[in-house]
């Protein structure tokens, strides 16, 4: 016999549904918030990229913002505020390799260096394949 039974699968569906909606909002409202923080560090900012250096034996951070133009004219307590705003945003990523952070999407991203082939630097078989 036949017997219906209540399928358990709709509500979660319509339940996930709704938190997947939810966490895109949070994820814009997110992305919009620094980037309005940013703007009122440093007017114009869409792009932060940070380098860890070593000075003289002193290790260091390197901070640049950049707009859709170029280089943003800031000081350095402009740079260290955004530098901070990034660290307190993303608690969980390793500030110990370079990084940049694009206001517009909201990306936070390895910045691995990178050569122009017309060098000649790439000696690894794996490059010229």
């Amino acid at each position: 016999m036949n017997t219906p039974k209540p399928t358990e699968h709709r509500a979660p569906r319509a339940a996930h549904a709704l938190q997947g909606a939810a966490a895109a909002r949070r994820r814009v409202q997110f992305i919009e918030v620094i980037a309005r923080q940013l703007d009122e560090i440093a007017p114009g900012t869409v792009r932060v990229r940070v380098v860890p250096v070593t000075r003289d034996g002193r290790r260091r951070t390197w901070v640049v913002l950049d707009s859709e133009t170029g280089p943003v004219g800031a000081d350095r307590e402009r740079h260290r505020a955004a530098y901070g705003l990034l660290t307190r945003a993303f608690p969980a990523a390793d500030w110990s390799v370079a990084r940049t952070y694009d206001a517009r999407t909201g990306e936070l991203t390895v910045d691995e260096p990178t050569t122009p082939a017309a060098l000649g630097l790439d000696t690894a078989p794996e490059a010229h394949q």
